[in-house]
């Protein structure tokens, strides 16, 4: 079903609202591969994934890092399965939220994406199916900036040429979406499909 929300145009963030949370299975599978415990290989991959996602540490140096911090020496074929795994999970997308972009797309409504993430993703986000609804694609990681720092919004609604008021924001962190806001854009805090769709519904 066609939804219009022209002349707005919609800014979706990726992880956990275009793609599934990684699976239980994708966090075995990844502390499996690290050969260590889960506890202290998931506190450091959350230790240094902010410098990954804005663009000032390489995807090597990242992996490797982790395995230091766990006591170990990994090289880069491990880094190289570990990052595989890892993108795996965090691109699995919601076939009910792809539904809602391309109804949003039949409808005529302007669409981009705004993700946190290192550049090794932005092939993927504009050159995927999924990517292909997007008229822009921002990533934090090729502007040295992160979410939800408001210039990375400024930077979307210039790539829209669009002032800030005409363009609706959703993220599933609710810090995310207060940064969206604090310049005047529209925000929705994601937390399923059908709220999603119910919410844009409410402004067509």
């Amino acid at each position: 079903m066609a939804l219009s929300l022209s002349p707005r145009a919609v800014v979706f963030d990726y992880g956990e609202v275009i793609s599934y949370t990684p699976s239980d299975e994708d966090r075995a599978a990844m502390v499996a591969e690290a050969g260590v415990e889960a506890e202290p290989f998931w506190r450091a991959y959350h230790a240094d994934r902010d410098r990954l996602d804005e663009g000032v540490l390489s995807t090597t140096d990242y992996w490797l890092g982790i395995g230091a911090a766990c006591g170990q020496r990994w090289d880069v074929p491990k880094a190289q399965r570990l990052w595989a795994l890892d993108f795996r999970s965090w691109t699995t997308a919601d076939p009910e939220v792809v539904r809602v972009l391309v109804d949003l797309r039949d409808g005529g409504t302007r669409l981009a994406l705004l993700s946190n993430a290192h550049p090794d993703y932005g092939g993927p986000f504009r050159f995927s199916p999924v990517g292909a609804l997007f008229e822009q694609i921002v990533v934090s990681g090729e502007l040295l900036l992160l979410k939800p720092d408001p210039a990375i919004f400024r930077a979307a609604a210039d790539a829209l040429s669009l002032d800030p008021a005409d363009l609706v924001f959703i993220d599933n962190r609710e810090a995310n979406v207060r940064g969206a806001q604090s310049i005047g854009i529209t925000g929705h805090v994601y937390t399923d499909p059908a709220s999603l769709r119910a919410f844009l519904e409410s402004l067509a």
